[in-house]
């Protein structure tokens, strides 16, 4: 029974390849450039076999496509090239670029990912660890930071726009103080940690009613154990503050206004912080069933053939209201209704209109009336106008002016009175 059981410890379980990961190249100190004749460590770590398996652990070297011959978890290096590492059984290690420079001034870059919300830190490094006096730091080109002796630049949270290229300037007294030197530009990446959420609705939340809706974003692989928190807005207002939880039910009251809503999602910190956008249905009744909370769109009515556009005037004020019974179907300016149609004697606002259903011949007598009372009033406004100009020309002016019901008429108190009939 004993050896059975040590046999099966000694066997590794099959399909274990496929499960392992890559290991973790690092080096120390952390920069990937340095000066000719410095030694670096590389350090390879990865999955550690169990101490019965009968095979030792095994760590395999390459430099570019070379296979060095050390079989140890960390090796020393001064050359510059490509390093990977790869443990037994798992894939080969991301690489770790080295750079071996004999300028007098180094930029010195992190070798590892710079992740957004972390700190970034770099170097400027005068020749095996001199110093440097009136130090500039560049990115881009542009002269971010300047120390008066050596110092390091640091981002105290990195953001996607603290990628580019960097430089530092600086002097050195070798013995004297000599003029401005640049280092080699350096390049850096700073990696998104997660990609901006999307906020989707997942179905109907059948225990509390309303709709589910989710928070959904990806964590880059290497950080994947970072935890996240979740904040959901209704417009500009918290509907529910940074919690663990990537989801939130809208309640049933607020189902018609689904697509006011939006999420955030943020580490622990705060430092990295992405807003999603709108929620957007892909449409109504899908995936949900939204019919109850969609008022019906209302259609423009249409006209029965052979009716016309309506259009309206504004009858003439009266001083005093007819009654009822006295009200005739043709108005005081001449609009004719049908039978039963006549007008009532309250403010016309007040009853909704009634479709007119007036013939040709019928509309015909309207506005050649029309037509000759604008005439009239025209020839009434010109008269003012030339008494208002030439008052002289009329000394015994007196005129009143009436407007009988179907004419137009100017009277005078003179022989030259004028009077024009309809």
């Amino acid at each position: 029974m004993w050896a059975l059981t040590a046999l099966l410890l000694l066997v590794p379980s099959g399909g274990r390849a496929a499960t392992l990961e890559k290991p973790m190249l690092s080096l120390h100190p952390p920069w990937t450039t340095i000066f000719k004749g410095e030694r670096v460590t590389l350090r390879c770590d990865g999955y550690h076999p169990p101490l019965l398996e009968l095979r030792p652990i095994s760590t395999l070297w390459y430099s570019g496509h070379l296979l060095l011959p050390s079989h140890k978890k960390s090796i020393e290096v001064q050359t510059p090239g490509v390093y990977r590492c790869q443990t037994r059984g798992a894939p080969v290690s991301d690489p770790i670029h080295l750079s071996v420079s004999n300028d007098w001034l180094i930029l010195q870059v992190p070798y590892a990912a710079v992740f957004e919300g972390e700190p970034l830190v770099m170097r400027c490094r005068g020749w095996y660890d001199k110093m440097v006096y009136k130090l500039h730091y560049y990115h881009d080109g542009k002269a971010v930071r300047y120390f008066h002796s050596s110092a390091n630049y640091t981002v105290p949270q990195a953001r996607a726009s603290d990628s580019g290229r960097y430089q530092c300037s600086g002097t050195m007294r070798i013995p004297v103080e000599s003029a401005p030197m640049f280092s080699a530009k350096a390049a850096l990446t700073v990696q998104e940690l997660f990609p901006a959420p999307v906020l989707r609705v997942t179905g109907r939340a059948e225990a509390r009613g309303g709709v589910a809706v989710r928070c959904d974003t990806r964590l880059h692989p290497q950080k994947r154990d970072t935890p996240l928190q979740f904040a959901f807005y209704k417009y500009s207002r918290p509907v529910r503050r940074f919690d663990w939880g990537a989801e939130y039910t809208v309640p049933e009251s607020e189902v018609e206004e689904l697509e006011s809503y939006w999420c955030e999602a943020a580490t622990a910190t705060r430092s990295v912080r992405k807003r999603s956008p709108w929620l957007k249905l892909a449409g109504r009744g899908s995936p949900l069933d939204l019919a109850s909370t969609t008022a019906a769109v209302p259609q423009p009515a249409t006209l029965a053939p052979g009716n016309q556009p309506l259009s309206f005037r504004k009858p003439p004020v009266s001083r005093s209201a007819p009654s009822a019974t006295s009200v005739q179907n043709t108005t005081s300016s001449g609009l004719q209704f049908p039978a039963g149609r006549a007008p009532t004697a309250g403010p016309p606002a007040c009853a909704p209109p009634t479709p007119l259903e007036p013939s040709a011949g019928a509309l015909k007598p309207d506005v050649d009336l029309l037509l000759q009372e604008m005439q009239l009033l025209k020839g009434l406004l010109n008269r003012v106008v030339l008494e208002l100009k030439e008052p002289q020309a009329f000394p015994e002016h007196r005129g009143t002016l009436e407007t009988p019901t179907s004419h137009f008429a100017v009277s005078r108190r003179t022989p030259e009175t004028t009077i024009v009939e309809s």
